[in-house]
């Protein structure tokens, strides 16, 4: 064979060796592979064997398309995580299956400075311990209710420092928001809150596991709103709790609203006399129990119905 002619054939066989291995490396960059690219056109212009060019021009042409390939930038929907909504459920609580009459009576929005400590009063009176949900920015202005709260056996839980929706805003005013009242929380009664509760119960699904996973909150929503925000008068505020509440539930009310106060003695004996019996919503969480097993014919024992909107003052 002429020298030459075995030479060429050499070289377009070390050329093809080398660009298959180009091809194995998965995270090839674009103009490594454009350079092997214009060495392999060398060696088909060099070859002669008819069976050889033949490879080494589809070989040319894998190497283009990995080339546009590799210029094309992700898409979103690539890298953004979904999240199932059995895992988002599993990230918040609305109410809980309980063996007991056990529910948890919760606050937004305060403190308020003359009414909150009325409804304090009232609480102990009935020997009933609540969650307070409260705004940093009030918090700050009446940091003795937070430390009466709390040696009363109160629960106090993080509401945010004022009230945005958390769903549209950017995350790191989601984080300002939640460490800001975190750390104001700490510094009053002592010891840092647990539980979060979200304004209007609005969340998007990434923010639920960061706050639940990253920032460590048990996120709380609820199961009975007797829409107080909207003012119906204390007896239409009574009524509604007591035809929603069932075992389990948390209920949401509001400190800031004198109607929601005057509601309270009525609401808290009706809740008694049907055997109620009133605990945080930690304790809560810690009394719950496995649903039942649903029984030979019958269907699935359904999970405790969330919230079914969000309270415009929630």
């Amino acid at each position: 064979m002429d020298p030459t002619h075995q030479s060429s054939r050499l070289a377009a066989k070390f050329h093809l060796r080398q660009s298959v291995a180009a091809l194995s490396l998965l995270r090839i960059s674009a103009t490594r592979l454009h350079r092997l690219g214009r060495r392999v056109n060398k060696a088909i212009c060099r070859a002669s064997d008819s069976h050889m060019l033949r490879n080494l021009r589809a070989l040319f042409f894998l190497f283009s398309a990995s080339v546009a390939f590799a210029q094309q930038p992700l898409s979103s929907a690539s890298v953004t995580p979904k999240f199932s909504p059995i895992a988002e459920e599993k990230m918040t609580v609305s109410s809980v299956h309980v063996d007991g009459p056990y529910i948890a009576m919760t606050f937004d929005d305060g403190p308020n400075e003359k009414l909150t400590p009325k409804l304090l009063d009232l609480l102990a009176q009935h020997h009933i311990h609540a969650t307070f949900f409260v705004l940093g920015e009030n918090a700050v202005e009446h940091p003795e209710i937070l430390k009466r709260a709390v040696q009363e056996g109160h629960e106090i839980g993080n509401h945010s420092w004022s009230h945005p929706n958390l769903a549209k805003v950017s995350e790191d005013t989601v984080r300002s928001q939640i460490r800001r009242t975190e750390e104001l929380i700490t510094s009053v009664i002592g010891s840092r809150p647990t539980l979060f509760r979200p304004p209007y119960g609005s969340l998007t699904a990434h923010q639920k596991h960061f706050i639940h996973n990253e920032l460590g909150y048990e996120i709380v929503l609820w199961e009975v709103d007797p829409l107080d925000w909207k003012r119906p008068g204390p007896n239409v505020v009574t009524s509604r709790i007591m035809k929603e509440t069932r075992p389990g539930s948390i209920i949401l009310a509001h400190d800031i609203h004198a109607q929601t106060i005057e509601a309270m003695p009525a609401t808290f004996t009706e809740l008694e006399n049907k055997g109620f019996k009133f605990v945080t919503v930690t304790e809560l969480l810690k009394l719950r129990t496995a649903a039942p097993a649903p029984k030979a014919g019958e269907g699935p024992v359904m999970s405790p119905t969330p919230a079914s909107a969000p309270s415009p003052s929630g």
